[in-house]
């Protein structure tokens, strides 16, 4: 149908935009007191991008992700996250070059083919930050504490920290061959393609949402244990960093993140039905994998604005309410309506909400409509009240009405 959108995107207006926009507001917001600066990337990029970035092993790459074919014969990919694209122009305008660490954000689309859910749709959006350029844990700190803030704002109570370290390459070999031993032992009962991936990324069937292969997960071997010492003492630091700074987490050996670019910590924001609000982590090799001449470490985290919006409502978080028409001016006679328009202009210039008649309605009907509106106050402005320089504003709510200059409606409504 032309008058149906497409099964997994939304039209976005009314309340649901406005309490979209006061997420993204906030978000931006905060980003700016973190001396963060906003970044914006293309909707697609090259297909190659996310298969070296985010791993040909990941569900994303293997099974959700756009592609196509565009005129010039050249395989686009519609962006499934944020993160390889924002590296990739990290690389592209040199931003090696200015002094570290470099951190970016970003509310950006993103494109996803998987069933739509509850908080996920195929076409979505996210908040994320890329914190580039810094080995310490204090980077790892940086972005947990930002988003802390946020849902605090955002009122969200029931979103819990939950961290692991997933190791390095040099610790993560060791990790693989025993995480290997064990699935082959249970190879029978996992999924097909499970049965693939123990033999490209074993690290990818920790993350299957198939019940049985998440029987068997249960009793594999955790990275945790296989650490070495660099990536120990990395661990224990960002531990100590969040005890010092009175943040509460969860050691989870169960979190590994869905995208292979992930080394050392990872971590999720997680409630009391173990549903994700956002995730991220570190991803010391990404920029080398996209470039091999640069090896920068970097840290960031993705959050959708649909899954925060998700969790309000699951909360019952109540966002302030719109703010209402301060002004309606009704218009009395064709006579008057180029004259009573430029003061609507005059006051909206002043930063007041004014609605006027657009539809040749009657008095009466004006007011009813500037009730159904919600105006606070209401004017009426005909040749007379334009002659004698004077109209009648009046509270909707008490009834009062009050004798006000024109060319004074503003300061009067401002209370000034």
């Amino acid at each position: 149908m032309i008058t149906q959108a497409p099964r997994g995107v939304q039209d976005w207006y009314g309340e649901a935009m406005r309490k979209r926009a006061i997420v993204e507001k906030t978000a931006r917001e905060i980003a700016k007191t973190y001396h963060m600066s906003e970044i914006i990337t293309p909707m697609f990029e090259h297909t190659v991008l996310f298969q070296r970035g985010v791993g040909e092993t990941t569900d994303v790459v293997q099974k959700e992700m756009y592609t196509f074919e565009d005129k010039g014969g050249r395989s686009i990919t519609l962006k499934p996250e944020g993160t390889a694209g924002a590296m990739r122009a990290y690389l592209e305008h040199n931003m090696y070059a200015q002094p570290a660490p470099t951190k970016l954000y970003y509310v950006t689309q993103a494109f996803r083919y998987e069933k739509p859910q509850s908080g996920r749709l195929r076409q979505h959006h996210q908040f994320g930050v890329e914190f580039v350029g810094s080995k310490s844990p204090l980077a790892e700190v940086e972005l947990i504490m930002l988003i802390t803030e946020l849902i605090g704002k955002l009122g969200l109570k029931d979103a819990k920290l939950h961290i692991n370290s997933i190791g390095c390459k040099n610790c993560r070999r060791t990790y693989n061959e025993a995480l290997l031993a064990y699935l082959k032992e249970h190879e029978d009962r996992l999924c097909p393609t499970c049965r693939e991936r123990m033999q490209k990324n074993p690290l990818r069937v920790i993350d299957c949402k198939v019940d049985t292969c998440k029987e068997i997960v249960a009793g594999a071997p955790r990275t945790i244990d296989y650490l070495d010492e660099e990536c120990r003492t990395h661990f224990d630091e960002l531990r100590g960093l969040l005890d010092e700074m009175e943040i509460e987490y969860t050691v989870d050996t169960g979190i590994v993140r869905g995208l292979d670019y992930y080394t050392k910590t990872v971590f999720e924001f997680v409630d009391s039905d173990g549903f994700t609000l956002c995730g991220g982590g570190r991803y010391d090799g990404l920029i080398h994998e996209i470039d091999e001449k640069q090896d920068i470490p970097s840290v960031g985290f993705g959050m959708g604005i649909e899954r925060i919006l998700y969790f309000m409502e699951k909360e019952g978080v109540e966002f302030e309410p719109e703010e209402p028409v301060a002004l309606y001016v009704g218009i009395l006679g064709k006579e008057a309506r180029a004259k009573a328009y430029r003061i609507v202009d005059g006051l909206r210039r002043r930063g007041i909400i004014v609605e006027t008649d657009y539809m040749d309605r009657s008095v009466k009907a004006q007011m009813k409509y500037a009730n159904k509106l919600g105006a606070k106050k209401t004017v009426i402005i005909g040749t007379q009240e334009l002659e004698d320089n004077r109209a009648k504003v009046k509270d909707m709510e008490t009834g009062e009405q009050v004798e006000v200059r024109l060319d004074e409606i503003a300061a009067f409504i401002l209370g000034k």
